[in-house]
């Protein structure tokens, strides 16, 4: 497993720990967590602001999020989601959705 190093602000470590000790694990399981956790949900929000935007169809922005066409309809409903998209973008999607 390849390292990387970041440096982070007295008050980030310090958080860091104590988060770490509140899920009773050591600070680089907390570290891979907290990471995978977070680039996760910086993928949905750019995806979401992608969609909402109308710069992304329904089957790009669940590329960019990283999950299932199934999976972002149910993130997209979940956050009231609307596009600008047209008629045609949404021809396309549904076409997409028939061929999964």
């Amino acid at each position: 497993m390849p390292s990387v190093s970041a440096r982070l602000p007295e008050e980030e470590k310090e958080e860091l720990d104590a988060v770490a000790e509140l899920l009773d694990e050591d600070r680089s399981t907390t570290i891979r967590k907290a990471l995978r956790e977070g680039l996760a949900e910086l993928r949905v929000r750019r995806a979401v602001e992608r969609y909402q935007s109308g710069d992304a169809s329904v089957a790009e922005a669940a590329r960019i999020a990283g999950v299932s066409l199934g999976e972002w309809l149910e993130i997209a409903h979940e956050r009231n989601l609307t596009t600008q998209l047209a008629a045609e973008d949404l021809g396309d999607d549904a076409y997409t959705a028939q061929e999964l």
